[in-house]
């Protein structure tokens, strides 16, 4: 379908990647993966014509469409949500549009004689033809269906795309690419922007979709679920594999160790061979077997190691000044947006030493409250910060927020203060920031490197309360290994909002998950959590998301329709057991009458009157089938409750 030959690149004078080759065929599900800065962004770009190779070339069919969602862009619309979706639908539209004009037209006409009639009609019968042939009646009922499952509700369609977030309108843009279906979709991390409910219908249709897939993502499980074939960028070159993530990290190390060995012994092989050789080099008596060992050396043929790109972020937080037992503490915490209610009278307590992860559904409040806890929202009721509690708060989006024409030095140089800035290469060389590198605008640097660049300003203040807002997002997976090992190491408070379950587990003691504008505190860490509330993944988390906050305020608040859904649960529960009360006393009834004919069968000499002119046994054999009919009846019943229930 397509093919990659022998393409080179360039980036600050150095070779991203070299002759490299492969194709991509018409089903293929690939995860291109690699370290932050390696090429992967540059390689889709490069597949999707916005950069031209330096070297080399990339076959496309002319006739082939590719849909390329970035990691970031400026987007720009004066459109309602619904009308900038369905513009996807673009030849629809206008053939609609000609359609309408044609009938127009027609309404018009009084003389259907006229040659000017019978070519509308025409055109019309053409048009209605086209239209029903690229299933143009359709469109909206498509678009609907995706917008749904990307989090966007009913109320959200005639609202402004500027009225939205930068990551709601990246949804936007995934909506038009999966609406227009093109041969070929390239998704640069695009669970960056999603929950996790979205992130689960989105695997859904990518399984099942009719086209190839290219997907860059730091998501281990979105890959594994997605993929059948990985694709390496290391040290300038490939390695391809065809199998998923967990697999193809697997059979890259078994590689690896069996290169490495074999290398080892030809080494040694080597080594043997050419003391030999100048051992006896001059020597007659050893000549022949002096010069087979030349030409067999000549003809081996060297073991090569493939380069592994081993290098990572290698960083500890400085150690945290030592602060009150006591660090954050709420009573009463309200939070509104306008009329919209975040949060309503939290009370927690979180001490020295704890580490905290906040949990739940996008929009219950997470990033609102670690906001609120680095001073930057205001807020209702009363927050305390301990004493001499020193916080360091990263944001969704600190990597964002760096100045674009200041070089990696100049960021970190304009903030370090004291003895610090003796060491600023040192710690910038430990988050992957060497030589060159240093000099390069941040406006040039990838996602990743951002990310990394925003954790160097992290680390140059001394703190004793860490906030971080999905620290882990554009971080390839190395990083983010690393990074939970160095937060392991931290000897201060921590609280870290994220939906990585990798991350979470084993990095917190307690959870804190946002529901229902309150937050339930858990012990232990997340798949403790898990385990207490008996689900299986943070999915269940994100369940009937299509209530949400974004609700108008001409639609049911949240709190009423929990309140309606719950009052009708009470209500077919209370129904159920009334219906197992009334069985149970039908059961104890026939079974009396079931006794009663027992009685008189067991001793008919005594019952003889009773027995006398009565169908008896008709009458018990009606009895037992009624009785196994009213069982079956009961346990059914019962077990819609425990439906219900659970």
């Amino acid at each position: 379908m397509i093919s990659v030959n022998n393409l080179s690149i360039q980036f600050g004078g150095n070779y991203l990647f070299e002759h490299i080759s492969f194709i991509i065929n018409d089903k293929d599900r690939i995860g291109l993966v690699g370290k932050n800065g390696a090429g992967k962004t540059t390689l889709l770009r490069l597949i999707a014509g916005e950069v031209e190779p330096e070297k080399g070339n990339i076959i496309i069919p002319s006739n082939l469409t590719v849909g390329y969602l970035p990691q970031e862009m400026q987007i720009k619309s004066d459109k309602s949500v619904f009308d900038e979706a369905i513009s996807a639908f673009s030849e629809a539209i206008k053939i609609k549009d000609r359609i309408d004009s044609y009938i127009s037209q027609i309404a018009g006409i009084s003389d259907f004689e006229t040659e000017d009639y019978y070519k509308i009609i025409d055109n019309l019968n053409e048009a209605n033809y086209r239209f029903k042939l690229i299933e143009g009646q359709t469109i909206q009922a498509k678009t609907e269906k995706v917008l749904f499952g990307l989090g966007f509700v009913k109320s959200d369609f005639n609202r402004f795309v500027n009225e939205f977030s930068e990551g709601w309108q990246m949804r936007l843009e995934l909506a038009k690419i999966l609406l227009k279906k093109p041969e070929l979709i390239l998704l640069d991390e695009p669970c960056n922007n999603l929950d996790i409910e979205s992130i689960q219908w989105l695997e859904n249709l990518l399984i099942n979709y009719n086209g190839a897939v290219v997907i860059v993502s730091h998501d281990r499980a979105f890959l594994d679920n997605i993929t059948k074939r990985t694709i390496e960028i290391s040290s300038g070159k490939i390695y391809d594999y065809k199998v998923c993530y967990s697999d193809y990290a697997v059979l890259r190390s078994q590689q690896i160790k069996k290169q490495f060995a074999v290398f080892t012994n030809q080494q040694k092989q080597i080594n043997e061979i050419e003391k030999f050789i100048n051992k006896f080099r001059y020597k007659a008596a050893k000549a022949r077997q002096v010069q087979s060992r030349i030409k067999a050396l000549k003809k081996m043929n060297i073991t090569k190691v493939d380069d592994t790109d081993d290098s990572s972020i290698y960083f500890r937080f400085p150690p945290a000044p030592h602060s009150g037992k006591v660090v954050v503490e709420a009573n009463g915490l309200t939070k509104n947006f306008g009329s919209e209610m975040v949060f309503n009278n939290l009370n927690f307590v979180i001490k020295r030493n704890d580490f905290v992860a906040f949990v739940g559904k996008n929009g219950e409040g997470k990033t609102t409250l670690t906001r609120i806890i680095a001073g930057d929202l205001d807020y209702k009721g009363e927050l305390k910060i301990g004493h001499n509690v020193v916080i360091a708060y990263y944001a969704q989006n600190s990597a964002k927020l760096l100045n674009q024409n200041k070089t990696v030095f100049e960021t970190i140089d304009e903030i370090a203060v004291g003895d610090i800035r003796s060491r600023i290469r040192n710690i910038l060389g430990g988050f992957l920031f060497g030589g060159e590198t240093i000099d390069k605008k941040v406006k040039v640097l990838s996602g990743g490197e951002k990310s990394r660049l925003a954790l160097v300003k992290l680390l140059l203040s001394p703190a004793n309360l860490l906030v971080l807002d999905e620290p882990t997002n554009n971080l390839d997976m190395k990083s983010k290994d690393v990074l939970k090992n160095a937060l392991l190491h931290y000897d201060g408070t921590l609280i870290v909002v994220s939906h990585d379950r990798d991350f979470l587990q084993g990095l917190t003691n307690k959870v804190f998950e946002f529901k229902n504008h309150k937050i339930k505190e858990y012990f232990g860490d997340i798949y403790d959590f898990l385990e207490s509330r008996k689900i299986e993944s943070l999915k269940d988390l994100e369940e009937n998301n299509n209530v949400n906050k974004k609700l108008k305020d001409d639609e049911p608040s949240k709190n009423k329709l929990i309140w309606e859904k719950k009052r009708l649960l009470d209500k077919q529960i209370r129904k159920i057991n009334n219906q197992i009360i009334k069985s149970e006393k039908q059961i104890e009834c026939i079974e009396g009458e079931i006794n009663k004919i027992d009685k008189v069968l067991t001793n008919p000499q005594k019952h003889k009157d009773e027995i006398r002119g009565n169908d008896i046994f008709k009458k018990y054999e009606n009895l037992r089938i009624k009785l196994k009919d009213e069982m079956s009846r009961w346990e059914d019943l019962n077990h819609k409750l425990e439906e219900l229930k659970s």
